[in-house]
């Protein structure tokens, strides 16, 4: 087959008849999307799509040119896409409860109420109603913070890695931080101790070796430089087998003793026990600052349930001098934050955080109740001809907490012909649905899935897994 140049003379017709932008704008569609996206936004599609199209036309893929109403609707198509949300609600599946990738934890009703209220208008942030002056965003999630705890005081930010920043920074900066090598974490989205503590401008002292650390390793590594002992919750790790470390109290009397302050990165926030559900223990806050540390950092977001946040509670001294830093400025908790932390928070206070925050009610859901519903999932899916049963499986905590525990589960697995074109469909609905893919199987797990998104993924699942 031999190659043919193009025919100038037609490709030149061809670019005639392409019509001028304002001529397109004069139609009634594109009229239609000047109301709805603005002129400006608009004028851009058309070009776009006019290139489209003179492009095709050079490349000799053309051999006509589209009319006008062509035009307008793939610059109306190309405009929606520009335009969508790249942040949008999905369905999980996953059977990964604090699943960072898919946003950590659910909010609760109250939580995200109280976010609206806040966000619709204006709000006390730093406003003392009392006095009609200015006053502290720090009150909102203090008080609930000081008795749930039963700390001195408290501080919220935006995240933990900003908690443990602001801790480091304000109390180390200059002089040395001792911690074990075991406890030299790296977790998700490449957060790493030493980077952050490098950062603080603290001096890392490293002691023991990766798998085994004793008390009189960091009584040896004590100096006059020495600014506190930081302990490092292993997070989303274990080290098993030959392996020890001090306990909390422990390292809180030698720091005390050497009138240092214990720092504790705990990590998950856990406020409640996680045993009673089938899981391994899970350090708590209140268990850190009972056995003596001086301050600990945590997380709002994984096992606390709540918003993105991070917390330090702890000594009152401390604390003061976190909030004078001028680097608590920079990291500080907005209003929205606030106002679905302190909802959260009185879940816990109230008695009913099982209940009423997702993430608790999901560890808790019994197992019969989610071998029930997958039952009824699987059997109005085979009603339509699809191949669904329900099968074994395992739910896990994610987020960095409780690392090779698993809750067991009851999945509702599909046998489809193209499994990974399954998943790939699902992830194109409009709420996207995100499962998992094992021996060959689509797998949804019900632990994961949130009571008003359960119609919306049968539908998607009757769309996307008919053959």
């Amino acid at each position: 087959m031999s190659n043919q140049a193009p025919d100038t003379e037609k490709t030149q017709t061809l670019l005639r008849e392409l019509p001028s932008v304002d001529r397109l704008l004069n139609t009634s569609l594109a009229v239609d999307m000047m109301l709805a996206y603005g002129r400006p936004l608009t004028i851009e599609s058309l070009r776009h799509s006019l290139e489209t199209a003179r492009s095709a036309i050079l490349s000799g893929q053309a051999s006509y040119a589209p009319m006008n109403a062509v035009l307008v609707d793939d610059a109306r198509v190309w405009l929606e896409s520009f335009l969508a949300p790249t942040l949008q609600p999905v369905i999980n599946g996953t059977g990964v409860i604090v699943h960072t990738n898919l946003g950590r934890a659910p909010l609760s009703q109250a939580a995200r109420q109280a976010i609206e209220d806040t966000a619709k208008g204006y709000s006390t942030l730093e406003y003392d109603l009392a006095s009609g002056e200015r006053g502290s965003r720090s009150v909102h999630a203090e008080q609930l913070l000081i008795r749930l705890t039963e700390a001195e005081a408290s501080l919220a930010v935006n995240n933990n890695a900003a908690a443990v920043l602001l801790m480091l920074t304000a109390l180390c900066q200059g002089k040395e931080v001792i911690i074990s090598r075991g406890q030299l974490v790296e977790i998700g989205g490449g957060f790493r101790i030493p980077d952050v503590m490098a950062q603080s401008g603290a001096a890392l002292v490293e002691v023991g070796t990766t798998n085994r650390t004793h008390l009189r390793d960091y009584a040896k590594a004590i100096t006059e430089n020495t600014a506190a002992i930081l302990v490092a919750h292993h997070s989303n790790y274990k080290i098993i087998g030959f392996s020890s470390e001090p306990a909390l109290a422990e390292l809180a009397e030698l720091a005390h003793e050497h009138n240092l302050p214990l720092l504790y990165d705990q990590g998950s926030g856990a406020l409640l026990d996680s045993t009673p559900y089938g899981l391994e223990s899970e350090p708590t806050v209140l268990d850190g600052l009972a056995a003596g540390a001086d301050l600990v950092a945590f997380s709002g977001d994984k096992l606390l349930g709540g918003p993105q946040a991070g917390i330090l509670v702890g000594r009152q001294e401390l604390v003061a001098r976190l909030k004078r830093h001028p680097l608590a400025r920079a990291v500080r908790a907005d209003k929205l934050c606030l106002a679905g932390l302190a909802a959260t928070l009185t879940h816990y206070l109230t008695d009913n955080a099982l209940t009423e925050i997702p993430v608790w009610r999901m560890i808790a859901r019994p197992l019969q109740e989610i071998a029930a519903e997958a039952d009824t999932w699987a059997a109005r899916l085979q009603e339509v001809g699809i191949k669904a049963e329900v099968v074994d499986g395992r739910s896990t905590v994610g987020g960095g907490s409780l690392p090779g525990t698993s809750l067991a589960s009851r999945l509702v697995a599909i046998t489809h012909n193209e499994p990974d074109q399954l998943a790939r469909q699902l992830r194109q609905e409009k709420i996207p649905v995100i499962g998992r893919i094992q021996d060959g199987r689509f797998l949804i797990d019900p632990r994961t899935i949130l009571k008003d998104q359960v119609e919306i993924l049968l539908q998607s699942l009757v769309n996307c897994a008919m053959e």
